[in-house]
Protein backbone atom coordinates (compact mmCIF):
# COMPACT_ATOMS: atom_id res chain seq x y z
CA UNK A 1 0.00 0.00 0.00
CA UNK A 2 1.06 3.58 -0.64
CA UNK A 3 1.67 5.99 2.24
CA UNK A 4 -1.52 7.79 1.27
CA UNK A 5 -3.52 4.59 1.40
CA UNK A 6 -2.03 3.57 4.74
CA UNK A 7 -2.71 6.99 6.27
CA UNK A 8 -6.30 6.86 5.00
CA UNK A 9 -6.78 3.36 6.42
CA UNK A 10 -5.43 4.47 9.79
CA UNK A 11 -7.76 7.43 10.06
CA UNK A 12 -10.69 5.35 8.81
CA UNK A 13 -10.02 2.71 11.48
CA UNK A 14 -9.89 5.35 14.21
CA UNK A 15 -13.16 6.92 13.07
CA UNK A 16 -14.89 3.54 12.81
CA UNK A 17 -13.95 2.78 16.40
CA UNK A 18 -15.33 6.14 17.55
CA UNK A 19 -18.59 5.44 15.71
CA UNK A 20 -19.21 2.26 17.70
CA UNK A 21 -20.73 2.08 21.17
CA UNK A 22 -17.77 0.84 23.17
CA UNK A 23 -18.74 0.64 26.85
CA UNK A 24 -16.50 2.71 29.09
CA UNK A 25 -14.73 4.59 26.32
CA UNK A 26 -15.38 7.75 24.31
CA UNK A 27 -17.66 7.32 21.27
CA UNK A 28 -20.25 9.29 19.29
CA UNK A 29 -23.06 8.22 21.63
CA UNK A 30 -21.43 9.54 24.81
CA UNK A 31 -18.34 11.42 25.89
CA UNK A 32 -16.50 10.36 29.00
CA UNK A 33 -13.60 10.84 31.38
CA UNK A 34 -13.34 14.53 30.48
CA UNK A 35 -12.74 13.82 26.79
CA UNK A 36 -14.76 14.33 23.62
CA UNK A 37 -14.91 12.54 20.27
CA UNK A 38 -13.43 15.57 18.51
CA UNK A 39 -10.15 15.22 20.41
CA UNK A 40 -9.75 11.66 19.15
CA UNK A 41 -10.68 12.65 15.60
CA UNK A 42 -8.14 15.47 15.58
CA UNK A 43 -5.48 13.19 17.04
CA UNK A 44 -6.13 10.52 14.41
CA UNK A 45 -5.85 13.01 11.57
CA UNK A 46 -2.65 14.46 13.04
CA UNK A 47 -1.03 11.06 13.61
CA UNK A 48 -1.96 9.49 10.27
CA UNK A 49 0.83 11.04 8.13
CA UNK A 50 3.52 9.99 10.64
CA UNK A 51 2.12 6.47 10.94
CA UNK A 52 2.47 6.13 7.16
CA UNK A 53 5.93 7.71 6.73
CA UNK A 54 7.94 5.02 4.98
CA UNK A 55 11.14 7.07 5.32
CA UNK A 56 11.07 6.77 9.11
CA UNK A 57 11.85 3.80 11.33
CA UNK A 58 9.12 2.25 13.46
CA UNK A 59 10.34 4.01 16.58
CA UNK A 60 10.63 7.37 14.86
CA UNK A 61 7.12 7.04 13.48
CA UNK A 62 5.75 6.22 16.93
CA UNK A 63 7.41 9.28 18.41
CA UNK A 64 6.35 11.59 15.58
CA UNK A 65 2.75 10.37 15.66
CA UNK A 66 2.47 10.79 19.42
CA UNK A 67 3.96 14.29 19.32
CA UNK A 68 1.55 15.30 16.54
CA UNK A 69 -1.42 13.86 18.43
CA UNK A 70 -0.56 15.57 21.69
CA UNK A 71 -0.19 18.89 19.90
CA UNK A 72 -3.81 18.87 18.70
CA UNK A 73 -5.58 16.87 21.43
CA UNK A 74 -3.86 18.31 24.48
CA UNK A 75 -3.79 14.92 26.20
CA UNK A 76 -3.05 11.27 25.51
CA UNK A 77 -5.76 9.89 23.24
CA UNK A 78 -3.97 7.33 21.09
CA UNK A 79 -0.58 6.13 22.40
CA UNK A 80 -1.68 2.49 22.44
CA UNK A 81 -3.25 2.81 19.01
CA UNK A 82 -0.02 4.21 17.60
CA UNK A 83 2.16 1.56 19.25
CA UNK A 84 0.03 -1.12 17.60
CA UNK A 85 -0.63 0.46 14.23
CA UNK A 86 2.85 1.65 13.27
CA UNK A 87 4.31 -1.89 12.94
CA UNK A 88 1.23 -2.89 10.92
CA UNK A 89 1.78 0.09 8.63
CA UNK A 90 5.44 -0.84 8.16
CA UNK A 91 4.40 -4.40 7.32
CA UNK A 92 1.84 -3.25 4.75
CA UNK A 93 4.59 -1.38 2.89
CA UNK A 94 6.48 -4.61 2.24
CA UNK A 95 4.16 -5.52 -0.63
CA UNK A 96 3.88 -9.15 0.48
CA UNK A 97 0.64 -11.08 0.34
CA UNK A 98 0.74 -12.19 3.98
CA UNK A 99 0.42 -9.16 6.25
CA UNK A 100 1.18 -11.09 9.42
CA UNK A 101 4.31 -12.69 7.98
CA UNK A 102 5.56 -9.26 6.95
CA UNK A 103 4.68 -7.96 10.41
CA UNK A 104 6.79 -10.67 12.03
CA UNK A 105 9.76 -9.59 9.95
CA UNK A 106 9.23 -5.95 10.94
CA UNK A 107 9.08 -6.81 14.64
CA UNK A 108 12.26 -8.88 14.39
CA UNK A 109 14.20 -5.93 12.94
CA UNK A 110 13.32 -3.46 15.72
CA UNK A 111 16.46 -2.14 17.41
CA UNK A 112 17.60 -0.09 20.39
CA UNK A 113 17.00 3.19 18.56
CA UNK A 114 13.38 2.12 18.02
CA UNK A 115 13.08 1.47 21.75
CA UNK A 116 14.62 4.84 22.64
CA UNK A 117 12.16 6.70 20.39
CA UNK A 118 9.18 4.68 21.64
CA UNK A 119 10.21 5.28 25.26
CA UNK A 120 10.32 9.04 24.62
CA UNK A 121 6.85 8.83 23.10
CA UNK A 122 5.46 6.91 26.08
CA UNK A 123 6.91 9.41 28.55
CA UNK A 124 5.48 12.31 26.53
CA UNK A 125 2.02 10.72 26.44
CA UNK A 126 2.21 9.80 30.14
CA UNK A 127 -0.49 7.11 30.07
CA UNK A 128 -2.53 6.44 33.19
CA UNK A 129 -0.88 4.08 35.63
CA UNK A 130 2.59 4.43 34.10
CA UNK A 131 5.19 3.23 36.58
CA UNK A 132 8.84 2.35 36.73
CA UNK A 133 9.80 -1.14 35.56
CA UNK A 134 13.17 -2.65 36.49
CA UNK A 135 15.56 -3.06 33.51
CA UNK A 136 13.11 -1.40 31.06
CA UNK A 137 12.04 1.88 32.63
CA UNK A 138 10.78 4.12 29.83
CA UNK A 139 12.05 7.18 31.69
CA UNK A 140 15.68 6.23 31.03
CA UNK A 141 17.42 5.64 27.72
CA UNK A 142 16.79 2.16 26.34
CA UNK A 143 19.63 -0.33 26.17
CA UNK A 144 17.65 -3.20 24.62
CA UNK A 145 15.57 -3.53 21.46
CA UNK A 146 11.95 -2.47 21.39
CA UNK A 147 10.77 -6.06 20.98
CA UNK A 148 12.91 -7.13 23.96
CA UNK A 149 11.49 -4.32 26.07
CA UNK A 150 7.97 -5.33 25.11
CA UNK A 151 8.74 -8.94 26.01
CA UNK A 152 9.55 -7.85 29.56
CA UNK A 153 6.06 -6.35 29.93
CA UNK A 154 4.14 -8.91 27.87
CA UNK A 155 2.84 -10.78 30.91
CA UNK A 156 0.99 -7.76 32.24
CA UNK A 157 0.30 -5.61 29.19
CA UNK A 158 -1.78 -6.63 26.16
CA UNK A 159 -0.10 -4.18 23.78
CA UNK A 160 3.36 -5.41 24.71
CA UNK A 161 2.15 -8.99 24.22
CA UNK A 162 1.33 -8.25 20.59
CA UNK A 163 4.95 -7.40 19.86
CA UNK A 164 6.18 -10.82 20.97
CA UNK A 165 3.35 -12.88 19.45
CA UNK A 166 3.21 -11.24 16.01
CA UNK A 167 -0.10 -9.67 17.08
CA UNK A 168 -1.74 -13.01 17.88
CA UNK A 169 -4.74 -11.46 19.63
CA UNK A 170 -5.35 -9.05 16.77
CA UNK A 171 -5.32 -11.74 14.10
CA UNK A 172 -6.97 -14.58 16.03
CA UNK A 173 -9.65 -12.62 17.89
CA UNK A 174 -10.12 -9.05 16.69
CA UNK A 175 -9.98 -9.47 12.92
CA UNK A 176 -12.22 -12.59 12.90
CA UNK A 177 -14.78 -10.76 15.06
CA UNK A 178 -14.94 -8.00 12.44
CA UNK A 179 -15.75 -10.52 9.72
CA UNK A 180 -16.29 -9.24 6.21
CA UNK A 181 -17.52 -5.84 7.39
CA UNK A 182 -14.70 -4.29 9.45
CA UNK A 183 -16.27 -0.84 9.39
CA UNK A 184 -19.78 -1.89 10.38
CA UNK A 185 -20.75 -0.55 13.80
CA UNK A 186 -22.06 -3.85 15.17
CA UNK A 187 -18.94 -5.72 14.01
CA UNK A 188 -16.68 -3.17 15.68
CA UNK A 189 -18.71 -3.50 18.87
CA UNK A 190 -18.44 -7.28 18.62
CA UNK A 191 -14.65 -7.07 18.34
CA UNK A 192 -14.49 -4.70 21.31
CA UNK A 193 -16.63 -6.98 23.48
CA UNK A 194 -14.60 -10.00 22.40
CA UNK A 195 -11.41 -8.38 23.70
CA UNK A 196 -13.00 -7.03 26.88
CA UNK A 197 -14.59 -10.39 27.72
CA UNK A 198 -11.45 -12.39 26.97
CA UNK A 199 -8.71 -10.38 28.71
CA UNK A 200 -8.53 -8.15 31.79
CA UNK A 201 -7.97 -4.69 30.31
CA UNK A 202 -4.34 -3.64 30.82
CA UNK A 203 -5.18 0.03 31.29
CA UNK A 204 -7.65 -0.78 34.04
CA UNK A 205 -5.18 -3.15 35.67
CA UNK A 206 -2.47 -0.46 35.74
CA UNK A 207 -4.73 2.24 37.15
CA UNK A 208 -7.05 0.30 39.44
CA UNK A 209 -5.52 -3.12 39.96
CA UNK A 210 -6.05 -6.53 38.41
CA UNK A 211 -9.11 -7.27 40.56
CA UNK A 212 -11.00 -4.33 39.04
CA UNK A 213 -9.92 -5.34 35.55
CA UNK A 214 -11.15 -8.88 36.11
CA UNK A 215 -14.47 -7.59 37.48
CA UNK A 216 -15.01 -5.56 34.31
CA UNK A 217 -14.03 -8.59 32.24
CA UNK A 218 -16.75 -10.65 33.97
CA UNK A 219 -19.29 -7.89 33.42
CA UNK A 220 -18.33 -7.79 29.74
CA UNK A 221 -18.85 -11.54 29.47
CA UNK A 222 -22.39 -11.15 30.82
CA UNK A 223 -23.23 -8.23 28.53
CA UNK A 224 -21.75 -9.99 25.53
CA UNK A 225 -24.03 -12.94 26.18
CA UNK A 226 -27.02 -10.61 26.57
CA UNK A 227 -26.52 -8.83 23.25
CA UNK A 228 -25.69 -11.95 21.27
CA UNK A 229 -28.11 -12.15 18.37
CA UNK A 230 -29.74 -8.80 19.16
CA UNK A 231 -29.80 -5.77 16.92
CA UNK A 232 -31.48 -2.39 16.97
CA UNK A 233 -32.73 -0.56 20.03
CA UNK A 234 -32.54 -3.31 22.63
CA UNK A 235 -28.88 -4.02 21.83
CA UNK A 236 -28.05 -0.32 21.88
CA UNK A 237 -29.77 0.14 25.25
CA UNK A 238 -27.88 -2.74 26.86
CA UNK A 239 -24.53 -1.46 25.64
CA UNK A 240 -25.31 2.10 26.65
CA UNK A 241 -26.36 0.98 30.13
CA UNK A 242 -23.03 -0.90 30.52
CA UNK A 243 -21.25 2.20 29.23
CA UNK A 244 -22.95 4.35 31.86
CA UNK A 245 -22.12 1.91 34.66
CA UNK A 246 -18.44 1.89 33.79
CA UNK A 247 -18.19 5.67 33.39
CA UNK A 248 -20.00 6.24 36.68
CA UNK A 249 -17.14 4.31 38.31
CA UNK A 250 -14.50 6.17 36.31
CA UNK A 251 -13.47 3.02 34.44
CA UNK A 252 -12.23 3.27 30.86
CA UNK A 253 -10.96 0.05 29.24
CA UNK A 254 -8.53 1.95 27.03
CA UNK A 255 -6.35 -0.96 25.97
CA UNK A 256 -9.42 -2.79 24.68
CA UNK A 257 -10.23 0.22 22.49
CA UNK A 258 -6.62 0.28 21.21
CA UNK A 259 -6.77 -3.41 20.26
CA UNK A 260 -10.05 -2.78 18.48
CA UNK A 261 -8.62 0.03 16.35
CA UNK A 262 -5.59 -2.09 15.48
CA UNK A 263 -7.87 -4.95 14.42
CA UNK A 264 -9.84 -2.66 12.11
CA UNK A 265 -6.59 -1.26 10.70
CA UNK A 266 -5.20 -4.75 10.09
CA UNK A 267 -8.41 -5.79 8.34
CA UNK A 268 -8.28 -2.70 6.12
CA UNK A 269 -4.62 -3.24 5.25
CA UNK A 270 -5.47 -6.78 4.18
CA UNK A 271 -8.39 -5.44 2.09
CA UNK A 272 -7.41 -1.91 0.95
CA UNK A 273 -10.67 -1.38 -0.91
CA UNK A 274 -12.52 -1.30 2.44
CA UNK A 275 -10.62 1.82 3.52
CA UNK A 276 -12.17 3.97 0.80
Amino acid sequence: MSPTGIARAFETACRAELSALKPGNVHIFAAGHGMEVAQFEHAAAAAAPAVARADLTVGARIEAAVVASLAVAGCNTNLGIILLCVPLAAAAEQGQGDLRAALGAVLDTLDVADAQAAFRAIVAANPGGLGAVPDADVRVSATITLKSAMAMAAGRDSISRQYVTAFEDIFSLGVPALGDSPLARERVEAAYLAFLATFPDSHLARKFGISTAETVQAEAQAVRAQVEGLDGGRRHDLLLAFDSRLKARGLNPGTTADLTVASIFAALLARPQDAD
